[in-house]
């Protein structure tokens, strides 16, 4: 006697069942899950490894040579000189203040990540599951503002800061990045898929105000996509040049800014300045390291749930 059919089943047994046949039997045949990636797959992901890696190999080469070494051969052979370890004292000694500018970037990086996915989360929330009068032009005004360029704005901005005073303090590279536009669209578009209506009027049924549903229903459910956002976050607030070094300068730099005061007028010691780099990535690698298999499995948490 033949198996019932897909239409039979979910006629009889409901929608569920027939998922459940459907993949049994596409189990059965060997196709689908069960096929794994190729050679070929694999070769192509090491090579794509090996050169998204190799800068920063390239980068430690240099940190661990000296100035003379690399004049006389700017592209070093493929094993470390022995001065690396050195090359670090130096840069710990030298007048940049780096212990400071790297608790600088800390608090800069720590704080912005926090308040980027906190008020983004709530206006992910609001535009993907609430219904308010100019919802959608405000969604479009917000992703527009992506397409202007950030030194437009460095003008009008720097002199904001001066008028507050904050010339020279962390608060004038936190508060302007306290809440992005890409933020907003990312935990829009990921709650309006992840987060059904039925979880939030299900809460507000129970007796959940607004801001109980958000605390307990949408911010589980952001999850994934919050740790996402929370790294990516650190990380361009961890590497960001260009709005320190114009406000912060010197007397308070954060720490791509007292990387870059390592160069001297008329002289550049690349082995100092890579020194100084690699130390300034390490803290990246770490976090990768540590929160990369968490964000993976939250990232296929979100897709299965999806």
């Amino acid at each position: 006697m033949s198996a019932p059919s897909i239409p039979v089943i979910r006629q009889t047994a409901g929608r569920g069942a027939a998922r459940a046949a459907a993949r049994r039997r596409h189990h059965a045949t060997g196709a689908g899950s069960d096929r794994r990636a190729g050679w070929i797959t694999y070769v192509i992901l090491v090579v794509v490894l090996l050169l998204s890696a190799y800068p920063l190999y390239f980068a430690f080469l240099l940190a661990s040579s000296n100035a003379g070494a690399i004049a006389q051969t700017p592209i070093p052979s493929l094993l470390p000189h022995g001065e690396f370890f050195d090359n670090v004292r130096r840069v710990l000694a030298s007048d940049i203040q780096f212990w400071k500018a790297f608790r600088n970037s800390v608090i800069v990086a720590v704080v912005t990540s926090a308040s980027v996915v906190l008020f983004s989360t709530l206006a992910g929330f609001s535009f993907a599951k609430l219904r308010f009068r100019g919802r959608g032009p405000l969604l479009i005004f917000v992703i527009a503002t992506m397409a202007v360029p950030t030194q437009l704005g460095i003008v009008p901005l720097f002199i904001v800061m001066s008028k507050l005073g904050w010339i020279g303090q962390l608060t004038a590279v936190i508060v302007p990045g306290t809440v992005t536009a890409f933020g907003v669209f990312w935990m829009t578009q990921y709650l309006e898929a992840a987060l059904p209506y039925e979880l939030i009027e299900a809460a507000r049924v129970d007796g959940a105000s607004m801001i109980q549903t958000f605390y307990h229903v949408a911010l589980p459910a952001a999850r994934p996509a919050a740790s996402m956002l929370a790294l990516f976050t650190f990380v361009g607030s961890w590497t960001t040049f260009f709005w320190p070094f114009i406000v912060l300068g010197s007397t308070n730099p954060t720490l791509p800014v007292a990387v870059q005061l390592l160069q001297s007028t008329y002289f550049k010691d690349m082995s100092l300045i890579m020194a100084g780099v690699t130390l300034s990535v390490v803290p990246l690698v770490i976090a990768f390291v540590f929160a990369g298999r968490q964000l993976v499995a939250g990232i296929m948490q979100g897709a299965v749930k999806g």
